[in-house]
């Protein structure tokens, strides 16, 4: 391991000289593509600086204890020695953790999806609240929120919404999102009381760039319709909404947020992309026969993966067993404590299978 963080940190240190070469700045495509490797490397290598500097005060500490020392002192070298080698483990555990292979699509913004499933109008608006959550996450995160798609009936919230998220990491925070979300509450009909369940269901799909997927225009099938709902005077007048086919795999997706089809159209073929980038590697996991679930699950859609229980004001991930009795914060965009232990699950799970492999 040691041998492997040493040569990463050489490769840093060659690219910290050729981001600052006037040559390679004058080449601003060389640049940014070098400025972004030394930017992956620098939480591994400053791990490896530190996980260095203890080491050397271990040796330090070891030294000074073979010397002739009084009582006194020796107890407290004995003592920082034993905070050193402390130290020294949380390293090595994180140095592990940030030596595993990420996955590729990490760094990619994400296209997201909520659809109202069982509970009809409750359901409904629970997509409007989950939609309203991530938002106000992505603001806190300082990302960008696109609206691709909405399908909102009267009584408000949405049927179905798909939106795009722009900004660093935002797969590799909201890719566990992915799965049946549960609610359970009194809704505002509801004279007697009575709680009910609804669920949605969310999936999240780290955007494609046109390199990703090659998309074969003969085998897509565009229709033109007026749109419909909330929208102004455009709405049912002029065959704004596009609808996508892609034939070979029988993909729909559509898009009517825009007034203008081009835009439409360019939206969709973003959703497009997203959805054959999943396909593709969906089918790339199958072939490859992965029998073990991870700890956080399989991101199924079809599988509940978390309960928000309104009367009770607490959530509760399935997945991990995190239970946090502060619901309105989390509705309202404080998911971090929920995605930093889903995170930390699978990495956890992650070093398990390097460790038996």
């Amino acid at each position: 391991m040691l041998d492997k963080l040493q040569a990463l940190e050489d490769k840093y240190l060659e690219l910290e000289q050729l981001i600052s070469d006037p040559d390679v700045i004058a080449n601003q495509n060389e640049w940014q593509k070098h400025t972004r490797a030394h930017s992956k490397l620098t939480d591994i290598v400053t791990a490896f600086r530190q996980y260095k500097e203890v080491r050397q005060g271990i040796s330090d500490a070891l030294e000074m204890l073979n010397d002739k020392l009084d009582a006194e002192f020796h107890e407290m070298v004995q003592l920082e020695l034993n905070e050193l080698k402390a130290k020294a483990a949380q390293l090595e555990d994180e140095l592990h953790i940030l030596l595993l292979p990420k996955d590729p699509n990490d760094d990619k913004n994400v296209i997201v999806e909520i659809r109202g499933g069982a509970g009809g109008d409750e359901a409904a608006l629970f997509a409007g609240d989950l939609f309203r959550m991530y938002t106000r996450y992505a603001e806190n995160q300082g990302w960008r929120v696109e609206l691709l798609d909405a399908n909102a009936p009267d009584l408000g919230g949405f049927k179905e919404v798909v939106f795009s998220i722009q900004g660093d990491g935002a797969y590799s925070k909201l890719k566990f999102e992915s799965g049946v979300h549960r609610v359970q509450r009194v809704p505002a009909t509801e004279a007697s009381g009575r709680i009910h369940t609804s669920t949605v269901t969310v999936a999240v799909l780290p955007e494609a760039e046109e390199v990703d997927v090659e998309v074969n225009n003969n085998d897509l099938r565009i229709d033109t319709y007026c749109a419909s709902g909330a929208g102004g005077q455009h709405v049912n007048k002029t065959e704004s909404a596009v609808r996508i086919t892609h034939i070979p795999s029988g993909i729909v997706v559509q898009c009517q947020d825009e007034k203008s089809q081009l835009k439409n159209r360019d939206k969709a073929m973003r959703v497009l992309r997203a959805k054959l980038l999943e396909a593709a590697e969906q089918k790339q996991h199958a072939e490859m026969a992965q029998n073990r679930k991870s700890q956080v699950g399989t991101g199924d859609r079809s599988e509940r993966i978390r309960t928000y229980n309104f009367p009770q004001g607490r959530v509760t991930d399935h997945r991990i067993g995190l239970t946090l009795h502060k619901l309105d914060f989390v509705i309202n965009g404080d998911l971090d404590e929920l995605i930093n232990g889903l995170v930390t699950a699978a990495q956890s799970e992650r070093l398990k299978e390097a460790e038996s492999e």
